[in-house]
């Protein structure tokens, strides 16, 4: 048999799952990770199922810990559970994973085995008999033709939406890296507004059949992927989304009214009901955004609850305000350990706020969690590429300056510094002028007690950056 008939051996809906997840690796890798989290979300169902569970929550991650409370999994099957979850929520929004299109894929080829194993793990238990050999078949590398034949030749609404969805997927990791901060000066191909027209002529294609593209095509009428902006329309189709029971339009439509856009006015009452609706059906982000809700009208227990709730579906959003929530103590007991365990978290997911808190906590060596200067260093350079931070790159000059890293690099520490002066505002100009100072009294006093050529050079260079006034 081959690895799809294994899977069936257990359960014909968990081998769609899988089919499904192991079709779409090659062209569409987001949405063959979305089918991993179901698969885990299906499977849970299966493992509660002998000892008649009913679950406490729909939430994902609380099934697997209600599991593993029980005794009904084993630690490597509730942490191989937890590592699908974490995958299946990379995949709705690989952008704020910093992931790019080769990282998302190998994502969605790791994500395949993962599934594999655990079934091999789980079969025993679950069929009462030893797990039977099968062949693993590889991916197909024809999906993708067949995709566009169908979008094409068929006119088929699904696929017309998962081309426009993979499309789009590149567009947003694109744009990141378009946007991206780095060294040198040289600009990326501007791919990003491409694929973007390609998705919106896809959504466009099968929003009259399939709701989840007539959501698509609102947001890309909102945004202007193919040119012009048209909110109103935008807004319009979103709406006729959210009444279709498409999980992202009633989260989005409910930040809508939490917030106000467009012709949206704020609405305390509709965004509790879309937000609810969609956090029903375990949408991390409006889980986020109805504790938000809950924060803003002084309800600090409903706001913590739904933030953990996010928190603890893998939403790095969540994770970073649950850990300031924590922190202070705002809605539940004051916790710095639990505070720094969901900061950690957080950036570990690519959390730029979360990562800058991080890596000042570790040059502080405030952490509780270790003090490796090298992760400390390596946020800081993520938090200035993505984030643009002037606060990180003033952090990280001071740690270039100080020798924490294990290294003095005045150059470096005076380039950084010039590059957030000319970003700063001017509180963050007030902060720069006394380390501009600094650095160029010690670059003055070092030069005249050198010989090395190369040293020389280097704080000459330095020298050259700190000539112009902080100011």
């Amino acid at each position: 048999m081959n690895d799809i008939e294994f899977v069936a051996g257990i359960s014909a809906p968990l081998a769609t799952e899988y089919r499904n997840a192991k079709r779409y690796v090659a062209d569409v890798p987001t949405q063959s990770l979305l089918h991993v989290r179901s698969f885990a979300h299906q499977l849970t169902e299966l493992l509660a199922a002998p000892a008649a569970v009913t679950f406490d929550s729909p939430n994902l991650y609380n099934r697997i810990e209600q599991l593993n409370r029980l005794r009904l999994t084993d630690v490597r099957v509730t942490r191989a559970l937890h590592r699908l979850r974490a995958d299946g929520n990379r995949g709705a929004h690989p952008e704020k994973y910093h992931l790019q299109p080769a990282q998302l894929q190998q994502l969605a080829r790791k994500a395949i085995r993962d599934v594999l194993k655990l079934v091999e793990r789980l079969y025993p238990q679950l069929l009462q008999q030893a797990a039977p050999a099968y062949r693993f078949e590889e991916f197909d590398a024809l999906s993708g033709h067949e995709l566009c034949f169908r979008a094409v030749m068929q006119d088929d609404a699904e696929a017309q939406y998962l081309l426009g969805m993979s499309f789009k997927s590149r567009a947003l990791m694109a744009r990141q890296q378009e946007q991206a901060l780095t060294p040198d000066d040289d600009p990326l191909p501007q791919q990003a507004q491409h694929h973007l027209q390609k998705a919106a002529y896809w959504f466009a294609q099968a929003a009259a059949a399939d709701p989840r593209a007539l959501f698509e095509h609102g947001v890309a009428l909102l945004h202007g992927y193919q040119g012009e902006a048209d909110v109103a329309k935008g807004q319009q189709l979103i709406a006729q989304a959210a009444q279709a029971n498409v999980v992202d339009a009633m989260a989005l439509l409910g930040y809508f009214y939490l917030v106000g856009s467009g012709d949206i006015s704020c609405n305390a009452a509709l965004a509790q009901q879309y937000l609810s609706a969609a956090a029903a059906k375990e949408h991390s982000e409006a889980m986020a955004n109805l504790g938000v809700l809950y924060y803003q009208q002084g309800d600090l227990s409903s706001a913590f609850m739904h933030i953990k709730q996010a928190a603890q579906s893998g939403y790095p959003h969540a994770q970073y305000h649950l850990s300031l929530m924590l922190a202070r103590g705002e809605g539940c007991e004051q916790d710095p350990a639990a505070s720094e365990q969901w900061l950690a978290e957080a950036a570990e997911q690519g959390q730029l706020d979360a990562m800058l808190a991080r890596a000042r906590h570790m040059l502080d060596q405030e952490s509780q969690f270790g003090h490796d200067m090298s992760q400390a260093e390596s946020y800081l350079r993520q938090v200035i590429r993505y984030g643009h931070s002037v606060p990180a790159m003033i952090e990280l000059a001071i740690a270039l300056t100080d020798g924490c890293l294990g290294r003095i690099d005045v150059v470096e520490a005076a380039a950084w510094l010039t590059l957030a002066k000319r970003r700063a505002n001017e509180q963050e100009r007030q902060v720069i002028a006394p380390l501009w100072q600094s650095l160029a009294e010690q670059v003055e006093r070092v030069l005249p007690l050198t010989q090395d050529k190369e040293e020389r050079r280097s704080l000459q260079r330095a020298k050259a950056l700190l000539a112009d006034s902080p100011s």
